[in-house]
């Protein structure tokens, strides 16, 4: 996901560079290296120049719960992973085990939980979530965790997770020039 406004950055951070890399094109490899394809919702004339394949938010400006639905509605897929494009910490081998815990799930989604609480925006969804994530957003609803209220979400706990990451940031994601500066003194070393 790659659509949003990035008014507490300034400036689109997908477009924001860590080892010389996008972070849609890193987020988009990370993601292609577990699944059969990649998609980013966001503005195709943007992400264009990456050779990504790229489609229009369906309602544009009704955040990340719409885009989780557009991400559905486009897909061909049973099961999706959802990725924002702003978390420079996630890996492979964590993105595999969720692309796992999704397949093998009766669920609807599969979330991991932070200690902040859910994190829907590295998660798994099913296709079937998508009538009801439109529903709730036809309701008024934006706000990601409320609209997925209705579906069956089975929760990744941190002690499953912190295999991936004892540090706990695998989902610091980027909302301002600082936290990139952080994340590109961080990431040099690795």
């Amino acid at each position: 996901m790659a659509g949003g406004e990035s008014v507490r950055m300034g400036r689109n951070k997908a477009l924001l560079e860590l080892g010389g890399e996008a972070l849609v094109v890193r987020t988009a490899r990370l993601v292609a290296a577990v699944v059969k394809s990649v998609t980013v919702v966001g503005p195709p004339e943007i992400y264009a120049p990456f050779k990504l394949r790229a489609i229009r938010d369906d309602w544009p400006g009704a955040g990340p719960l719409e885009g989780i639905a557009t991400a559905l509605r486009a897909s061909r897929s049973e099961w999706n992973l959802i990725v924002a494009c702003d978390l420079p910490y996630l890996t492979g081998p964590w993105l595999a085990y969720l692309v796992q815990r999704g397949l093998s799930s009766p669920a609807d989604a599969v979330l991991p939980m932070n200690v902040a609480g859910a994190e829907p925006l590295c998660a798994m969804y099913s296709r079937g979530a998508e009538a009801a994530i439109w529903l709730a957003l036809d309701r008024g609803t934006r706000k990601v965790t409320d609209g997925l209220a209705s579906l069956r979400v089975e929760y990744i706990e941190p002690a499953e997770w912190k295999d991936f990451d004892s540090d706990g940031w695998l989902f610091k994601n980027m909302n301002s020039m600082a936290d990139y500066e952080e994340a590109k003194q961080r990431l040099q070393h690795l």
